[in-house]
């Protein structure tokens, strides 16, 4: 527990960790030279594609995982169990309270896809494409997180934020981390469009 700059944060994604850092405001941004000319409208792309892609990665994972995953996916794939920060935003709701939303949102994203990358570097490692997915989406999503540092540093002067970060698979065995990866890619499925639906008209030009 403590307070956790955004630099740090983002360094911190690359390892699932558990941490939290406090939500203030204050003169300890760093440099808007963290921000592109184009970062709304980059920001605006990667939502739209994680959006788009999010169901073709769990099903391309499901199909890389064999059975019993493939032929019982609700029942072993239910994402009840599975921690995921609440999303209690709607597009009412202040852009600034939805942009911090989307960051807690997204840094826990990007532990559990460094968690499920690992295991299955280690499961399946002759899964090019699945593995390559999974690369392409971390490396999307750490975009997406510098791109959410820069507008709340920029905009609201917003430079730590609340996070947590999701149960780490080390020691698991080989099917409850194959379990765990199904469950949060299939709440990540049903989050991201919820997500996009939330924040794109926040980043309409």
């Amino acid at each position: 527990t403590g307070v956790v700059p955004f630099v740090a944060l983002l360094l911190l994604q690359r390892r699932p960790v558990a941490g939290r850092a406090l939500l203030v405001s204050g003169p300890g941004c760093p440099g808007h030279g963290l921000c592109r000319s184009n970062v709304q409208e980059q920001t605006r792309r990667q939502v739209a594609l994680l959006n788009a892609t999010a169901q073709d990665l769990f099903s391309l994972y499901l199909k890389c995982q064999g059975e019993p995953f493939s032929s019982e996916t609700d029942k072993l794939c239910n994402p009840g169990s599975v921690f995921f920060p609440a999303f209690r935003v709607n597009r009412t709701s202040e852009r600034k309270e939805v942009m911090v939303a989307m960051y807690k949102l997204f840094a826990f994203l990007n532990a559990s896809l460094g968690n499920i990358t690992r295991d299955q570097e280690e499961l399946n490692p002759t899964a090019k494409e699945l593995l390559d997915r999974l690369h392409n989406t971390t490396k999307t999503t750490r975009g997406l997180i510098s791109n959410l540092t820069c507008l709340l540093c920029k905009n609201y002067n917003v430079f730590q934020v609340d996070v947590s970060y999701g149960e780490s698979s080390k020691g698991k065995s080989a099917f409850k981390k194959k379990q765990q990866g199904c469950q949060v890619l299939r709440k990540y499925v049903q989050v991201i469009g919820q997500a996009a639906r939330v924040l794109l008209p926040h980043l309409s030009p």
